[in-house]
C-alpha cells in the first residue's frame, strides 16, 4: 500500500461493543465484513455497478482491534479483468486517544460487476 499519510481510507469508523466479543475486540468476522465493504466501495465506483464478492484471498490478522479503536480500512486495485476487479484491503487500528496506527488485517478481495439481472459487465481499464 502506499504512504497512509496520503491516503484517505475508504471506511473510517469505531468500534462498538456490538462489534466485539467477550474479550473486547472485534470479531474476525465482522472486521472481514468491513474490508469488503471498503474494497466493494472502490470497485462500484471503479465499474460504476454493483460489485458482488466473489472471493477472498491471503487474509491475515496481525494485531487486535479493541472495542473503542478507530478503524482505517483503506483499499487499491491489484488487477482489473474483463469484469472482475482484485483489490489490496488493509485494515489499521488505532486506539482513539493515541496517534499511532497498527496493521490490524490485510486481504486480497475479488469482485465482479454484475448489472440489473446480476449478470457480469465488462469494467473500464485502469488509467
Amino acid at each position: 500500500m502506499t504512504d497512509l499519510t496520503i491516503k484517505l481510507p475508504s471506511i473510517r469508523t469505531i468500534v462498538m461493543p456490538t462489534e466485539g466479543n467477550p474479550y473486547g475486540v472485534a470479531f474476525g468476522g465482522w472486521l472481514m465484513g468491513q474490508m469488503a465493504q471498503a474494497g466493494g466501495a472502490l470497485a462500484a465506483k471503479h465499474s460504476k455497478h454493483q460489485s458482488v464478492v466473489v472471493g477472498a484471498n491471503d487474509l491475515r490478522f496481525e494485531h487486535p482491534v479493541e472495542i473503542g479503536d478507530e478503524l482505517s480500512v483503506y483499499a487499491e486495485f491489484i488487477k482489473i479483468g474483463r469484469s472482475s476487479m482484485t483489490v489490496q484491503v488493509e485494515a489499521y487500528r488505532r486506539d482513539r486517544h493515541e496517534d499511532e496506527m497498527m496493521k490490524a488485517a490485510s486481504g486480497v478481495y475479488i469482485f465482479v460487476a454484475v448489472d440489473g439481472d446480476g449478470k457480469p459487465v465488462q469494467v473500464p481499464t485502469l488509467n
